[in-house]
């Protein structure tokens, strides 16, 4: 029987026998910037201590993951943690902590600038308790916590609460790297007589139309997603005709168009989530100019790309339309997001991919090959044509908004 795709997406990825309820877990199916490198978790905790800076290093810093997988993200930040004792202890670009202690297609953009709430006094007592928090290492005060509807793993760390649900009245950082794009949707076509949703079979994968979009997910086409200048007539039956399609290709002569209401409103929770901090969500994604005519539905299973079909037995995903999403998260934090190409994020972090230069080579040997080490872990995260394609999505809550791209 044929469902709407977010039914169909739901049950899929987060029912009992869902895809990412059940088995070993993404990181067997697809690679994320998470898997690729450590050199991401080292960009991440430099994040990390530029958050606790911004809000007074207080005595618990909470680190959220939304979205955890297994927890592997949250297992290289502790290890990094624990190597590196001092309050704002520097990580080298590899992800390995340093000596001292421890993709470029689009412009940057930012949302409607709000005014920005300063978080600390010049002026403190001895024994304020952000002053208190000083004396104490990172590692004493951070609080992981990953948020994913699987069990929790055997081998995942004490120091890391699990948890179905984010929690709330958050203190510090939350994360969302490649979770948006796996909130259930709705799908639609234009047909000539205007919005349709598009209906699934969740065993085949076969598609027909189904009845007219409601007033809400039409004011999200109609503010988000521009209709095609002349709609095109598509039959009934997306499986017939003319205009036949099946799973694997994913396209028909019909203008489709992804509903992304459901992740803005995640999105706008997680921020709602925060009491003073910063949300990051790092996802491939599209702006209003560049929505893509045929849609960006599609599966992932065992390392390789295969037609989205909704029966669990693979990841079904959609690209994110992150301007629409970084509205509402703006809306909930009254405060300017920040939306950069993942290369320039991470070259802000200090994980800028570049080569040594050959003259180090001959007056530190040692030296050149760690630096070129480093530049070749980064090298896959920064690639424009791949991770580096990226889009970060910055979204402070009560705290200055710091640069996103280097300078």
């Amino acid at each position: 029987m044929s469902i709407p795709w977010r039914d169909a997406m739901s049950q899929a990825l987060y029912g009992p026998d869902g895809f990412f309820v059940t088995g070993s877990g993404p990181a067997a199916h697809f690679r994320t910037s998470v898997h690729a490198s450590p050199a991401f978790a080292g960009a991440l905790l430099r994040l990390v201590a530029e958050v606790d800076s911004a809000l007074g290093h207080p005595p618990r810093l909470d680190v959220v993951d939304v979205g955890a997988g297994r927890g592997e993200l949250l297992h290289s930040l502790l290890r990094l943690v624990d190597a590196a004792p001092a309050v704002g202890g520097a990580v080298g670009v590899s992800g390995e902590p340093a000596h001292s202690g421890r993709s470029g297609r689009n412009p940057s953009w930012s949302g409607s600038p709000e005014t920005l709430t300063s978080t600390a006094s010049d002026r403190r007592s001895p024994d304020e308790p952000s002053l208190v928090a000083d004396r104490l290492s990172l590692a004493e005060r951070v609080r992981f916590t990953a948020v994913e509807y699987a069990d929790r793993p055997e081998n995942l760390p004490e120091e890391i609460n699990w948890t179905a649900e984010s929690p709330d009245e958050i203190n510090g950082l939350l994360i969302a790297t490649e979770w948006l794009d796996n909130v259930p949707l709705d799908v639609t076509v234009h047909t000539g007589d205007g919005w349709r949703y598009v209906l699934v079979d969740p065993d085949s994968g076969v598609e027909t139309i189904g009845g007219p979009v409601t007033p809400a997910d039409l004011d999200w086409l109609t503010t988000w997603w521009p209709s095609p200048a002349s709609p095109a007539s598509v039959d009934s039956d997306l499986t017939g005709g003319s205009t036949s399609t099946d799973a694997t290709s994913g396209s028909e002569s019909g203008f489709r168009a992804e509903i992304g209401r459901t992740r803005d409103e995640a999105w706008a929770n997680a921020v709602r989530q925060i009491s003073r901090g910063l949300a990051v969500a790092v996802d491939y994604g599209h702006l209003r100019e560049s929505r893509p005519v045929d849609g960006t539905l599609t599966g992932y299973r065992g390392g390789r790309q295969v037609p989205p079909v909704p029966d669990g037995s693979s990841d079904v995903t959609a690209h994110v339309a992150m301007d629409s999403v970084a509205s509402a998260g703006a809306a909930v934090a009254r405060c300017a997001y920040s939306l950069v190409l993942q290369r320039e994020a991470l070259r802000a972090l200090g994980a800028d991919g570049g080569r040594p230069p050959l003259s180090l080579a001959g007056t530190d040997p040692v030296g050149y090959v760690r630096a070129l080490a480093a530049a070749s872990a980064v090298a896959e995260l920064t690639d424009p044509a791949g991770l580096g394609g990226h889009l970060w999505l910055r979204q402070p809550v009560g705290i200055p908004l710091g640069p996103a791209v280097a300078r």
